[in-house]
């Protein structure tokens, strides 16, 4: 019988910025980093047909048990995966040939991106035959995510596009027609319906999902499938058949709950103990985000501040700036005390060279070795030329992100400027950072941060912009208003509104929508509730209501009056004046599901 470690969550001590280098699989070899960073992919039916198809077979792994294989194609944040496999104990070894599947004791298969990216990485690296002989002799494997839909025969993401073929079905869109809103963002309930070994400790709770396509259950795949969930309609939550097991969801983005589904994969025969059933997971959940305003004092240390309508110094005679904590340990109390996602704004915003900005790159890669729910971060996603005339283009800063440990990234002032020009001419170039980043990694990696000043006007006709009924009048008594969006940090005005914003970046590929407020920003008297409906009822993306949080009532009421995914605060959690916890125990008061 293994001996299980033992593991448990405790808060994070001090930690040191040094420099340390890590390295991404494949970033040595010059064919994998092309195709990680292609924007345009050929068609690659000719790798799938390919007639010189090498000769596999299964030898055994001179590797210990201790020693976990990880077929990482180079796409998208897998660091938050080797950091909880090495948690739980086990070393990594990474795949760099077809061999290295075959001659592994236990695989990990962390997809991310997109499906065709996907599958033509793994047949023009050869490793599509590989995984194909190593499931069919039922070694064990822990597909995750876009790891599970490669397993089906099609996908059809830009396609039809064909996958592995080894499950019987076609992965297809969510179905955004009827008002769901897609991407599938957030923690969801799962309903086993087979036991699997690995899902012992799911039961009544929540896990974490981020996809917008999705495989159905069906007569011809029934026999893999182990756990389904309800979005819309019923799809493949999970699925297992002998040593063969994968996840539509993020166990590695999952807590606790994740944790113990890796753990289980890793042990299987281990006599684990159980986590208490303490849950009550029915359905997708409201979620709670803490968000962490990060940029240096005067003296140089990066610190975690909090603005009063984006002022961030103290109103006193030094005019210092406002410091709440460390932002990696603030992190870490985010996650003990059960946040739900971690947000992370660098408002220095890598003013002059976005990737020579080594500290919070450093944030990103500590918070993720001890926070396992979903990290964003943002400020500074946009094309510069640094001092020596070389040009970087956004999409290779936003992997620098990924690859140091964020699963989603936050565009402010740049997505402003992509939906001024696409409203202008009606042409999507795809030039646009918005653009590039989502075709690369998936909308659902794609955040903009939206932020908006009220304008009061007396009647709707007096602007060409959206505008709504107000809750409280304006100084003049104005009954409506609109909301002018802002670039570089609230100091600029631009001649569009948040309602066309929101719309024009929905169409350019965002996949969520963070909706903040200049007016109610440090005020603690409520979200903007106005301004929240309007655009919550005008996306099918979820949208993320934030600025103003002052009391739990404040949550509810948010979710509540409109259609808000979730809610983010700052100010209130590093001051603890309302704890994370106050507030969920809360919502289920007011009968609003969360994730406990």
């Amino acid at each position: 019988m293994e001996a299980a470690p033992s593991f448990s969550v405790s808060r994070l001590g001090s930690f040191s910025l040094e420099s340390s280098s890590s390295s991404t699989l494949f970033r040595s070899s010059s064919s994998f980093l092309f195709l990680r960073n292609r924007i345009a992919f050929r068609n690659y039916s000719h790798y799938a047909n390919d007639s010189k198809s090498i000769s596999l077979s299964v030898r055994a792994s001179s590797s210990g048990d201790s020693v976990v294989t990880l077929l990482d194609y180079g796409a998208g944040n897998v660091r938050s995966v080797r950091n909880a496999i090495r948690r739980l104990g086990f070393d990594i070894k990474d795949v760099r040939t077809p061999e290295d599947i075959l001659n592994a004791n236990r695989l990990i298969f962390p997809g991310v991106g997109a499906f065709g990216s996907a599958m033509e990485v793994l047949y023009k690296t050869r490793m599509a035959e590989a995984l194909r002989t190593y499931i069919e002799k039922d070694r064990p494997l822990l597909a995750i995510c876009l790891g599970l839909q490669l397993l089906f025969e099609s996908s059809e993401e830009n396609g039809p596009v064909k996958g592995l073929g080894l499950i019987p079905g076609t992965v297809g869109r969510f179905n955004s027609s009827n008002g769901l809103r897609v991407p599938h963002i957030g923690w969801n309930a799962l309903e086993i319906t087979r036991d699997s070994g690995i899902l012992d400790d799911i039961r009544n709770r929540h896990v974490y999902f981020v996809h917008s396509y999705r495989a159905i259950p069906s007569d011809d795949n029934k026999e893999w499938v182990s756990s389904t969930c309800n979005y819309g309609d019923k799809f493949i939550a999970s699925i297992s058949r002998g040593n063969v097991h994968a996840v539509q969801f993020h166990p590695e983005k999952s807590g606790d709950v994740g944790l113990s589904i890796l753990r289980r994969f890793l042990y299987p025969k281990s006599n684990l103990t159980k986590m208490p059933d303490q849950g009550k997971a029915s359905k997708l959940a409201k979620r709670i985000i803490a968000c962490l305003d990060v940029r240096t004092n005067d003296k140089g240390d990066l610190v975690v501040t909090k603005g009063d309508q984006y002022d961030v110094r103290e109103q006193t005679k030094d005019k210092e700036v406002r410091t709440l904590g460390k932002p990696v340990e603030l992190a870490g109390q985010y996650y003990v005390d059960g946040a739900d996602e971690v947000s992370f704004l660098n408002i220095t915003g890598f003013r002059d060279f976005p990737l020579g900005d080594l500290p919070m790159l450093q944030v990103l890669r500590y918070a993720s070795e001890n926070v396992f729910v979903p990290l964003t971060v943002g400020g500074g996603i946009r094309d510069f030329t640094d001092s020596n005339g070389r040009h970087y283009s956004s999409l290779e800063v936003a992997s620098e992100y990924f690859r140091s440990g964020a699963d989603k990234i936050s565009i402010g002032s740049d997505a402003v400027y992509a939906a001024e020009e696409y409203i202008r001419t009606g042409v999507k170039t795809g030039k646009s950072s918005l653009e590039q980043i989502s075709r690369v990694y998936g909308n659902q990696a794609v955040v903009v941060s939206i932020d908006p000043r009220r304008i009061y006007v007396k009647n709707p006709d007096d602007v060409e912009f959206k505008t709504t009924r107000v809750s409280s009048q304006g100084p003049n008594g104005e009954a409506y208003a609109w909301y002018q969006c802002t670039v570089n940090g609230g100091r600029e005005g631009r001649p569009i509104g948040a309602y066309e914003l929101a719309k024009a970046v929905e169409e350019l590929g965002a996949g969520e929508i963070l909706l903040n407020c200049i007016d109610c920003d440090g005020q603690g008297k409520g979200f903007d509730i106005d301004l929240i409906k309007l655009i919550s009822d005008a996306v099918s993306i979820p949208v993320i209501a934030s600025s103003g949080a002052g009391a739990a009532e404040h949550f509810s009421e948010v979710f509540a009056k409109t259609n808000a995914s979730a809610a983010l605060a700052a100010g209130i959690f590093h001051r603890k004046e309302v704890p994370i916890p106050l507030v969920k125990e809360h919502l289920l008061k007011e009968g609003i599901e969360v994730r406990i």
